[in-house]
């Protein structure tokens, strides 16, 4: 059987008629012979009766004296009444429909209770459920341990029960839907010219999404890519096919990716800068980690250590610094702008276009770092805007015919 995975995150079934445009897509698959597996998040966003975070509010929030295995149970409510309400609506226009749990439709994941980690998939049950019902819909973000108890994935849990379920299935295609008609070059708030892309590989969405991109969690990309199955990124309210993602190394009608060495410019606001005198470096990032505190954008030298932590992170970094004997030096408010493109690889002079866009906005480049297929530059955030414009102009609007060439 062919089987095709539809995800529908909190706003595309936060109401009727929401749920109604995502009705249109289960319903355009099964008239295309496909089987369905839908996999749903909690209906809504803050505020929405059955929302994540509405649910965590009905305990305390913060104050919660739940454990962690109970706030689990409570978290997994959500997508649980979004999946029967979302399979009644199938029902009651003539689709053959039933609706699991995570765990039931074959998600076993170790005990780490709230940020749970998929161990296992056994989808004999899904499966078998398919050859008598047209649709599936699956409870997103939560899975069961081997112990039998329910757990959820953490942020982006449902992209990853989506991609999980996709790999282990063998889909044709992974759907994720969302408010937005794909990925787009840069953030819309931000650019006003940014434009949607019609192909992306793999790698180039993990490394937009780590750099800041909201729309698919990167977890979620490399399993599709580890199992080798398409992903689209789509919008709830529209028919288009949206963003495909793919390997490099795939054929779409004469694409090169080296046609396009600079794919997105994606960001990240929120950041301090630390530099701390020290010819024992390593001390230094032994002390974060016993903090819990996650560094980036790492420079050492002989007798300095620099880097960044988010600033909701930076008083603790600083008071353990301090705590230790170190004098730290602290500059919040920075932000990272990420310049990522899979055919950058090999192509001189990329770094270049963007020393001379930033300078040329009289925007400093505090620090940089790059890799295969990503450019990193930190400023202060208050210049972010003008740097991702600054950069997108550069990249992107001259090449109106690489960016949007479509995957047919």
């Amino acid at each position: 059987m062919k089987i095709i995975i539809q995800k529908f995150g909190g706003t595309s079934v936060r109401d009727e008629q929401s749920r109604l445009s995502a009705l249109n897509h289960v319903q355009r698959a099964v008239r295309e012979g496909y089987k369905v597996v839908v996999v749903v998040s909690a209906m809504g966003r803050k505020g929405d009766p059955y929302s994540t975070d509405t649910l965590l509010a009905l305990t305390g929030g913060g104050e919660s004296m739940l454990t962690r295995r109970e706030t689990d149970l409570l978290l997994s409510t959500g997508e649980l009444i979004s999946s029967l309400v979302f399979s009644n609506m199938l029902k009651e226009n003539g689709l053959q429909s039933t609706a699991l749990t995570g765990g039931q439709a074959g998600i076993v994941t170790d005990h780490d209770h709230m940020n749970a980690k998929i161990i296992e998939m056994n989808c004999a049950r899904l499966l078998k459920e398919l050859e008598t019902n047209d649709v599936i819909v699956v409870a997103g973000f939560q899975g069961t341990s081997k112990f039998g108890e329910v757990t959820t994935l953490g942020r982006g849990g449902s992209d990853t029960s989506a991609a999980a379920l996709g790999a282990a299935v063998q889909a044709e295609f992974i759907d994720i839907f969302t408010d937005v008609n794909g990925i787009m070059t840069a953030d819309p708030r931000i650019v006003q010219h940014a434009r949607p892309l019609s192909i992306v590989t793999y790698t180039e969405v993990c490394n937009m999404a780590y750099q800041g991109a909201k729309v698919i969690h990167p977890r979620a990309v490399e399993i599709a890519m580890q199992a080798k199955v398409p992903l689209r990124i789509r919008s709830t309210y529209s028919e288009e096919t949206g963003t495909l993602v793919t390997s490099a190394s795939d054929e779409h009608h004469g694409f090169d990716m080296h046609d396009r060495p600079v794919t997105g410019i994606a960001h990240v606001t929120d950041i301090t800068r630390i530099r701390v005198q020290t010819t024992d470096q390593s001390r230094i990032f032994q002390l974060m980690a016993a903090e819990g505190i996650s560094v980036d954008f790492i420079n050492i030298s002989e007798d300095r250590v620099t880097y960044t932590v988010t600033d909701e992170n930076a008083n603790r970094a600083q008071q353990k610094l301090i705590d230790n004997g170190y004098e730290p030096i602290m500059e919040p408010d920075c932000a990272k702008v990420s310049v990522v493109g899979a055919g950058m690889t090999g192509v001189p002079g990329v770094t270049s276009k963007i020393v001379t866009a930033l300078s040329e906005k009289d925007i400093n480049i505090m620090q940089s770092a790059d890799s295969y297929t990503t450019i990193w530059v930190l400023v202060k955030e208050d210049q972010m805007p003008a740097a991702v414009n600054a950069l997108h102009d550069t990249f992107l609007l001259q090449n109106n015919k690489s960016t949007n060439q479509q995957a047919e």
